[in-house]
């Protein structure tokens, strides 16, 4: 039989939008003419409640990696002790970033698929007995589905010494979650384009409060394309400092208007709406689940089939037969586990596709029929959203 709608659902990229598409492919206009500054503007404006940022929110050409990179390098000077919470293969990458420009990095590793335990953290920073400068976490590790506790996190660094600034990468989970600022303590949120805001890959995005713009202004760090004071300065302006991408610009726009016109508490609660219905869906197929039901992101789902030629033939037949794309594991995980992207414009009944077809696939899998029993339990959690 053959699909003519191929759905996505990895963590990134994520199906765009057709209004979106349409506004990216709108005439060109010059990066610095009038016409660009009122789009930028508009963008720079849009993304405030989205980040729960009392600024307006920068916006670089790059990926999402860039602005882990310039989150760091615009908070911490070269001497700096810094410390990187590794809970999988992102925050690995903090940890990369952070050990190619600095020597003072202190490692908290936590289990991949389980969340950080805020005292155990709390802890391990007063067992350092030095000045730390600032700590850098993910929201959702995007390779293990596990949301971290931000809110809990930022208010037991902000009690143990508020001193230190708490960076925090959101790029998988931005645009599905409840997120505020002041109220999570948080000193710098980024994110990215591809992921629950719908955009192609291509921009990152800055959230800052005022503690840290001036932060940002004082370190000594080298950088250049990724200084945020330059950014900052043309922010004032409505620009950017380099050529940016001015099609995706205004696909910020276009995002920022279907976000109104859903509404942004609808917005969230469709993603947990979603992540508590496909997690029921697994547990009636025996798909056990990577992370515990109080850490689990509202836009990704790991599962770990009952072994490698299962999850192999899961994989290969969605793609294959059902045009549907997952992802499988990063790291250690490779292999291992199965990864389902629910996030952006993805609707309660797009994931009864892949539930169908994980009944079907496991039923001729396993020689036992699964044929209504996933959907069913799929369809008691979302009912009351719909």
């Amino acid at each position: 039989m053959k699909y003519y709608h191929p759905l996505l659902l990895t963590p990134g990229p994520t199906p765009v939008p057709e209004h979106i598409l349409h506004a990216t492919q709108l005439p060109m206009v010059g990066h610095r003419s009038s016409d660009f500054e009122a789009i930028a503007e508009q963008a720079f404006k849009s993304l405030k409640p989205i980040f729960g940022s009392k600024n307006e929110v920068m916006i670089l050409t790059s990926s999402g990696t860039s602005v882990l990179e310039a989150s760091m390098l615009n908070i911490a000077n070269p001497d700096d002790d810094i410390v990187v919470i590794v809970s999988g293969a992102f925050g690995n990458r903090f940890k990369q970033i952070a050990e190619t420009y600095y020597d003072n990095v202190h490692i908290f590793e936590v289990e991949w698929g389980q969340a950080v335990s805020v005292p155990d953290f709390i802890d391990f920073l007063k067992s350092l007995n030095t000045e730390i400068t600032a700590v850098f976490s993910q929201y959702c590790e995007t390779s293990t589905a596990v949301l971290h506790p931000v809110h809990e996190l930022g208010k037991a660094l902000n009690d143990f010494d508020s001193s230190i600034y708490f960076v925090v990468d959101g790029v998988s989970c931005i645009g599905a979650v409840d997120v505020d600022l002041d109220r999570d303590y948080i000193d710098v949120l980024v994110s990215g384009s591809q992921k629950a805001i719908m955009l192609p890959p291509g921009l990152g995005f800055v959230a800052y409060n005022n503690r840290a713009k001036e932060q940002f202004n004082a370190v000594e760090t080298p950088r250049f394309y990724l200084d945020l004071n330059k950014y900052l300065k043309s922010l004032a302006e409505h620009s950017t400092p380099f050529t940016p991408n001015v099609s995706l610009f205004r696909g910020v726009n276009a995002y920022a208007e279907l976000i109104n016109a859903e509404g942004l508490d609808q917005v969230v609660a469709r993603h947990y709406a979603i992540r508590d219905g496909l997690r029921q869906a697994l547990n009636a197929l025996d798909l056990e689940l990577l992370v515990q039901d109080v850490y689990a992101s509202p836009t990704v789902t790991a599962f770990t089939p009952k072994s490698k030629d299962e999850l192999n033939y899961i994989k290969s037949e969605l793609k294959n037969r059902f045009a549907i794309t997952i992802a499988g594991g990063q790291g250690h995980l490779k292999g291992q586990i199965l990864r389902i992207g629910h996030m952006g414009q993805i609707s309660p009944f797009d994931i009864l596709q892949v539930v169908s077809a994980l009944e079907i696939l496991l039923s001729e899998f396993r020689n036992e029929s699964y044929v209504g029993k996933a959907i069913t339990q799929y369809m008691e959690v979302v009912k009351a959203y719909v």
